[in-house]
């Protein structure tokens, strides 16, 4: 663990696991995982939210690279980057 690659990549988790590490984040994560896709106005419909509450969360989510977004009009569809953060999500559940 001496090589500064293993230092950025252990820093680079962390901080992703720390934006992870929020109930409305994982219930987002947990939601898109279900859905695929999904708008800030499903999401805070569902989780019954601020829309800007919604935002903020899926902003935060967005800067860590663990959610894409496209924009459509005046739509923007959320997703997972990569479905393998729903797995955190899984050992999570299991396992407390």
């Amino acid at each position: 663990m001496n090589s500064s690659h293993d230092l950025k990549f252990l820093e680079d988790a962390t901080e992703t696991l720390r934006a992870i590490a929020h109930p409305i984040r994982l219930l987002i994560i947990e939601m898109l995982h279900e859905r695929k896709t999904m708008t800030v106005s499903e999401i805070h419909t569902r989780l019954d939210i601020e829309q800007a509450v919604a935002s903020h969360h899926l902003r935060i989510l967005k800067d860590k690279d663990v959610l894409t977004v496209r924009r459509d009009g005046k739509n923007s569809f959320y997703a997972l980057a990569k479905d393998d953060f729903y797995q955190i999500f899984e050992v999570l559940k299991n396992n407390i």
